[in-house]
C-alpha cells in the first residue's frame, strides 16, 4: 500500500514514520510513504498556496488550483482503491472501522488542510470525503495525517509482528467495539496492588469470561457513549 500526503511542509515528516513499527514495515516493502510538497504545483516567484476568502473573514484559505493539480498529477487516473482524503476538522470522524476500511486501499492520499482551512471545492469535486480525528481543531493537517497512516498501516498484513494483535483491540469489530479489557504484567502484586487471581490460575474459560466482564465494566465507565451505540446496533 502506498500512502500520499499532501502538505506545504514536507519536513514535518522526516520524524513520524522513522521509528517503530511503520519504519520496519517501510524498510521491508510492506508499504511506502511518499509525501509531496504542494508548493511543486505552484508557479508563482512566491510560490503561493493561499489566498483571501470571498465575502470577508479571519485568516486564508488553500487556494484550488495547486491542489487539483497536484491530486491529478500524483494520481492520474484514479481507481476503487485510491481514495482522496481531506483532512478537516469539519469530517467523519477517524474510527477503528474507518482505518480498516482505508487499509483495503492500494493508494491512500490525505491532504493537509493549513490556515482557517480549503476552499469548498476541493471538499465537493476533489476529495472522496473529509476525516477528522476529533472534535477539535488543529494548526493543520499533518498530525492528523501521520495519526491515521499509524493507524491504518498497522492493519496491512506483516506490518504487526503477531496478526492477531489488533483483533480484540478497542473499537475492533471481534470486540463489538468496546474497549479492550484490563492487562497487567509482572510483578504480580506492586505497592499493595495484586494482578487480580483469576489471570494467575491458568483456568482460559475462566480468564475469558473475567475479560469480558471487566471489558464491558471498563467501556461503561469510561465510554459510556460506545455502550449505547452497542445497544442501538442490537435493537
Amino acid at each position: 500500500m502506498t500512502f500520499h500526503i499532501l502538505t506545504i511542509f514536507p519536513e514535518f515528516f522526516s520524524g513520524p514514520f522513522e521509528h517503530g513499527v511503520i519504519r520496519k514495515a517501510q524498510a521491508e516493502g510492506r508499504l511506502e510513504i511518499r509525501v509531496h510538497d504542494l508548493r511543486h504545483w505552484t508557479y508563482d516567484r512566491h510560490r503561493t498556496v493561499d489566498d483571501r476568502p470571498f465575502g470577508g473573514g479571519e485568516g486564508m484559505l488553500l487556494k484550488p488550483e495547486p491542489l487539483f493539480e497536484a491530486v491529478e498529477a500524483i494520481l492520474p487516473k484514479r481507481t476503487p482503491k485510491q481514495k482522496v482524503i481531506l483532512l478537516s476538522a469539519q469530517g467523519r470522524r477517524f474510527t477503528q472501522a474507518l482505518a480498516r476500511e482505508f487499509s483495503m486501499m492500494n493508494d491512500l492520499l490525505l491532504i493537509c488542510g493549513r490556515y482557517e482551512g480549503v476552499d469548498e471545492r476541493v471538499a465537493e469535486h476533489l476529495a472522496d470525503a473529509e476525516v477528522s480525528i476529533g472534535d477539535f481543531v488543529l494548526s493543520g493537517g499533518e498530525l492528523a495525517a501521520a495519526a491515521i497512516v499509524d493507524s491504518v498501516a498497522r492493519l496491512l498484513p506483516g506490518v504487526l509482528g503477531n496478526e492477531h494483535s489488533t483483533r480484540n483491540e478497542s473499537f475492533c469489530e471481534e470486540n463489538e467495539g468496546l474497549l479492550d479489557c484490563p492487562q497487567y504484567t509482572r510483578p504480580a502484586e506492586y505497592r499493595g496492588w495484586a494482578v487480580p487471581d483469576v489471570l494467575l490460575g491458568g483456568n482460559h474459560e475462566e480468564i475469558k469470561r473475567w475479560r469480558r466482564a471487566a471489558s464491558l465494566a471498563k467501556t461503561e465507565r469510561l465510554r459510556p457513549d460506545l455502550m449505547e451505540s452497542r445497544e442501538l446496533r442490537k435493537n
